[in-house]
């Protein structure tokens, strides 16, 4: 069996530091390569100053001269004190005039071959001695054919120069590169700290201690649009956790009532002997709480598929009209039963799944009769425009508390008014429910009560095209 082994992940810091590093020795070993490299430059502009300088003696004194001897005696007093200087003045037929004392005239080839003789500035190596050159001619003052002169200047004590100073760049070149890696790894350390305390933010957060967010003002502004990104996180994640501790809780006080009764006319049909009468009243008695228990069951089943953001299981166009009018020919006798009108204003269309829609009706339907007082009137208004279709459930009846409003639609929460009321016996759940149905399609549902009016608007997001006119099939019931 073959093992692989995993390359090793360097850190954030690491790899800062290194491209820091890797970019601080490329500017360095490129600022002093470009000093020597000038400075060689440089010398050997003032080698050529300095050989013009000597051409032009050369040129005067060989122009005053008499005489050959004249001229080679006037050369040695000027020429014999410029240390690493070096001159050979021959004449037409090749013999020598003058030449210093460092120049081999030579036969056997140790003479300045034909390319350092080469009019103008030359380069040329006589055994570890490299000179610069300059190849002229000039007329002397006693003849008339020209004299052929070689001036050389020793670049020994400029290459030395550039040699130690090579060494000692070298030598600051690698301390520059430790110091800037070092430098470059305390920088990245530093600068990475917001990253390390938003680790350690992070970290602190639990379930017991959701509130810990990240450092916004503190952190650069690079990592301010993360911290607030990780911020609305936790918010989600706390908003969610609390509302899945809440309907932990509700769903366990909600349970606890129908299984105790359940539990407790069981015990109490086993604990003597019934007759069959009795015991099928207990049946029935149980049944009831089963069948609250089921519905109860399924509603959160069904809020928990469409809080998951699924599609719609049946998309169609239908009338809002139809559907409520439908509504409340079901609603009709309970209605009458209390004595409260029913009535349905305006048109509009939808496109969704017909059935989630009526259930949400069908919802506001209930809760608007339960607490609608006798003479009461309900009234259905629909209205489509250019962006939504709005369908607004409103009921006659004592106005809600405005700080009660934003919690009708959470799972299982009922007033206190309604917890005393003799008809509700909801689960708390039909709210909730109509709000998962509106956000299925895409919708919002609010809530409003006011002047002795309850309104509950549910908002549709407009048909992608144009919708046409359907006709009712009945009026206003």
């Amino acid at each position: 069996m073959r093992l692989t082994a995993r390359p090793s992940r360097f850190s954030l810091t690491q790899r800062l530091a290194f491209f820091f590093t890797l970019v601080a020795a490329a500017v360095v070993l490129g600022l002093g390569v470009l000093f020597l490299l000038e400075s060689d430059r440089h010398f050997a502009e003032l080698d050529h100053i300095t050989l013009r300088d000597k051409q032009h003696l050369i040129e005067d004194i060989l122009r005053a001269s008499n005489s050959a001897d004249d001229a080679r005696w006037r050369l040695g007093e000027a020429l014999s004190y410029h240390e690493g200087l070096q001159a050979l003045v021959r004449d037409a037929h090749g013999t020598p005039i003058y030449h210093s004392a460092g120049f081999d005239t030579d036969p056997g080839g140790h003479a300045p071959g034909p390319d350092a003789r080469a009019a103008g500035f030359g380069d040329w190596t006589q055994g570890q001695v490299h000179y610069r050159t300059l190849h002229f001619a000039v007329t002397p003052g006693y003849a008339q054919a020209p004299l052929e002169v070689l001036i050389a200047t020793d670049t020994g004590p400029h290459t030395r120069f550039l040699r130690i100073l090579a060494r000692n760049l070298a030598l600051y070149v690698a301390a520059a590169i430790v110091l800037c890696g070092l430098l470059a790894w305390l920088a990245a350390h530093q600068g990475l700290a917001p990253l390390r305390e938003m680790k350690s933010r992070a970290a602190a957060v639990t379930s017991h201690q959701l509130g810990e967010r990240m450092p916004v003002q503190a952190v650069p502004v690079e990592m301010a649009d993360l911290a607030q990104e990780l911020n609305r996180m936790l918010d989600r994640l706390q908003d969610a956790f609390r509302r899945l501790t809440d309907f932990s809780s509700d769903l366990a006080h909600e349970l606890r009532t129908p299984i105790s009764n359940l539990l407790t006319q069981t015990q109490v049909a086993l604990a003597a002997p019934r007759d069959a009468a009795t015991y099928r009243d207990i049946l029935a008695s149980n049944t009831e709480e089963l069948e609250r228990l089921a519905r109860m069951v399924s509603d959160m089943l069904f809020l928990a598929k469409t809080e998951r953001g699924v599609d719609l299981p049946r998309k169609e166009r239908f009338s809002a009209r139809e559907d409520a009018l439908a509504l409340l020919e079901f609603y009709e006798a309970v209605a009458e039963d209390k004595g409260v009108r029913l009535r349905v204003e305006g048109d509009g269309e939808l496109e969704g799944d017909r059935l989630m829609f009526r259930r949400a009706v069908s919802n506001l339907l209930s809760n608007a009769l339960r607490y609608t007082p006798t003479a009461g009137e309900i009234t259905i208004r629909i209205s489509g425009g250019d962006h939504a279709t709005t369908v607004t459930v409103e009921n006659t009846g004592p106005d809600i508390d405005p700080e009660l409003l934003p919690r009708l639609f959470d799972r299982f929460y009922r007033a206190e008014g309604a917890r005393e009321h003799g008809d509700a016996d909801g689960s708390g759940l039909g709210l909730a429910i109509t709000r998962a149905i509106a956000q299925a399609h895409g919708g919002t549902v609010a809530a409003t009560s006011a002047n002795g009016i309850t309104s509950v608007c549910l908002v549709f997001p407009r048909l992608a095209r144009a919708p046409q006119p359907v006709a009712a099939t009945r009026g206003p019931g």
